[in-house]
């Protein structure tokens, strides 16, 4: 039986990029970095305190090894307990944002990564 999710893959152009927007901008937290010498590299990365983590894969790396694979983006839905604050610092360090929006569940909006792959984040009522 399943009992939780560990990890989501998000495959990315530029693994350094990438780490630095979810470390930097985000407030993410590296969890681990290996990279076995042959070009297979992944940073996992998550908020602190996370039971589920992000792994930033090789897009290109990936695409080779597993050509049927699936690379796009998840669609992930991220909590947070005041939604008008965190659009407010992703605004001043100039990330894309987009409105943020009153839904019968609570607040919410997107984001885009330096990639231009969106997420949404959500303040539950």
């Amino acid at each position: 039986m399943i009992q939780k999710l560990g990890q989501v893959m998000l495959y990315v152009d530029n693994q350094d990029q990438s780490k630095a927007f979810w470390t930097e901008k985000l407030g993410f937290q590296v969890v681990a970095e290996e990279d076995n010498g042959e070009g297979m590299r992944w940073i996992e990365i998550a908020p602190p305190g996370a039971d589920t983590t992000i792994v930033l894969q090789n897009k290109a790396f990936v695409a080779k090894m597993e050509p049927d694979m699936n690379l796009g983006t998840p669609s992930l839905m991220f909590y947070t307990d005041n939604a008008e604050q965190l659009h407010a610092d992703l605004k001043s360090k100039n990330v894309k944002v987009g409105d943020l929006v009153e839904i019968p569940g609570g607040k919410v909006f997107n984001f885009a990564d330096d990639e231009e792959n969106y997420f949404a984040v959500m303040e539950r009522k």
